[in-house]
């Protein structure tokens, strides 16, 4: 299936799923935080849960099929490319912090530091600027947010303005930014801490800059965080909502998609900074026919008499989750649901424990590894130094060392850690140096982490997050 169909089958389904009198009215006034409802506006869409039926007739077969037909379609490929792996200062090697998670229905973005529009012109796995759908920022230092604006102009075909001058593009606008609010087009979703959507605004109106399309900022606010005064919105700024934690302090379910769903909690760094899981959804489990084919042509005689001449079609409905109880009170029971697979992506952190929670039995953490203690290895490395001091002025900076990262993934229970943001110091190509620097740092890790499923990122790796039983059957 092609991006375009993906992207027409996801609106479908949201018309579905979600009728547009339950989205919240928007207005032109500034959003209040407001507190996350236990109870969402909207269903939390979750794997298929097992009903019990005696059997589908033909006219209610096509409701099943319509709900799991897109749940297939959304459940495939998840994989990480690194656009950036520095940390504050860039090198020929590395650049400023950013990564994007390919999936089925599209691209999203973590972080967009200064140089990311370039790292994807200049490959970027084939990661392309048209099929990102949604930026997450960790924090608004400049090595992670400088490089968000220059994005949005290319994503939303942007153009320089005319100052003193009618410009017949802006005659367009209100007319975009209605269809982007009502569904019709789709807009850019974008979410971070406070002052994300201001600093998106001057930098805009600043440079002047016209946009083709239409995009909207959450922010996430810490309940410590004071109002501030916000400019006007750009011509094509769909209004957003400002977010603040559920008592536990955490953001959960904060952005809701088919497939996917997307919580974030605080982490500790020397500024307000974000981190983002990533949670599939369930999917339906692996059947096996030949336990069911018994079953069903026993019955074969009895179902036809009830109009369901090829017994066999039953088989899809028990893959999509349904509980059948066949003519002579035999009950075909669905395969378990696969547990969707589930990325946690941390900013910048000396210490990430307050979302803990949210990260526990992650698939695949994602972790900052900024400075380390290599006295065999890398040669700048000071007579003074010991892993004690290294470590406590990492921390003095809001970072982390290998060993902090690697006792975080043990503490959680992740399933594999990779470690990114990396000193200037510590280069990202494939030189006999910079190996053997790699190969020491991750030895801290897995020391730490007590496995050695521990990785190293570099500019343009790409790292795909299997399923479990997709593992077990690899190894």
């Amino acid at each position: 299936m092609n991006d375009s169909s993906s992207r027409l089958c996801a609106w479908v389904y949201q018309l579905f799923r979600y009728p547009r009198t339950r989205f919240r009215q928007y207005s032109s006034t500034p959003v209040p935080a407001v507190e996350v409802p236990k109870t969402l506006p909207f269903p939390r869409v979750e794997a298929p849960v097992t009903t019990t039926q005696r059997y589908p007739d033909k006219n209610n077969k096509s409701i099943f099929n319509r709900k799991y037909a897109l749940a297939d379609m959304v459940n495939g490929p998840l994989a990480i490319t690194f656009l950036g792996t520095a940390s504050a200062v860039p090198s020929h090697t590395r650049n400023h912090s950013s990564l994007v998670l390919k999936h089925d229905a599209g691209s999203w973005m973590f972080d967009c530091g200064e140089g990311t529009q370039k790292q994807m012109q200049r490959g970027g796995d084939g990661v392309r600027m048209g099929q990102v759908k949604r930026i997450f920022i960790t924090h608004m230092h400049g090595d992670h947010v400088f490089g968000i604006v220059p994005l949005m102009a290319s994503v939303l075909c942007g153009a320089g303005g005319t100052v003193g001058a009618s410009d017949p593009r802006l005659d367009s606008a209100a007319d975009k930014s209605a269809r982007a609010e009502t569904g019709e087009d789709e807009a850019l979703e974008i979410y971070g801490p406070l002052g994300l959507r201001e600093y998106i605004r001057r930098a805009l109106r600043l440079t002047y800059t016209n946009l083709g399309g239409a995009y909207r900022v959450t922010e996430l606010h810490f309940p410590t965080d004071q109002p501030q005064p916000e400019g006007r919105p750009h011509l094509l700024e769909l209004p957003g909502k400002n977010i603040l934690p559920h008592g536990d302090g955490l953001w959960r379910d904060f952005c809701i998609t088919p497939n996917l769903v997307v919580s974030a909690g605080p982490i500790l760094h020397s500024a307000p900074c974000i981190g983002f899981v990533v949670q599939e959804t369930n999917v339906p489990g692996k059947m096996n026919p030949a336990l069911y084919a018994p079953h069903l042509k026993r019955n074969k005689e009895a179902l036809a008499a009830e109009g369901i001449a090829n017994p066999m079609k039953l088989l899809a409905t028990i893959q999509q989750g349904t509980k059948i109880t066949l003519p002579d009170g035999t009950v075909l029971t669905p395969p378990a649901p696969r547990v969707g697979r589930k990325i946690a992506i941390l900013g910048d952190t000396h210490d990430p424990s307050p979302m803990a929670v949210l990260c526990d039995d992650a698939d695949l953490l994602i972790h900052e590894a900024t400075n380390a203690h290599l006295p065999d290895i890398d040669a700048a490395t000071k007579s003074t130094d010991t892993f004690e001091t290294v470590q406590e002025r990492t921390i003095c900076h809001g970072h982390s060392t290998p060993q902090m990262a690697g006792a975080f993934a043990r503490r959680i229970g992740a399933k594999r850690l990779c470690l990114n943001h990396f000193s200037s110091r510590y280069k990202g190509d494939e030189s006999e140096e910079a190996m053997s620097i790699m190969e020491g740092i991750r030895a801290l890790a897995i020391k730490e982490f007590g496995s050695d499923d521990v990785t190293c990122a570099r500019d343009f790796m790409r790292i795909e997050v299997k399923r479990q039983e997709e593992e077990i059957e690899r190894s």
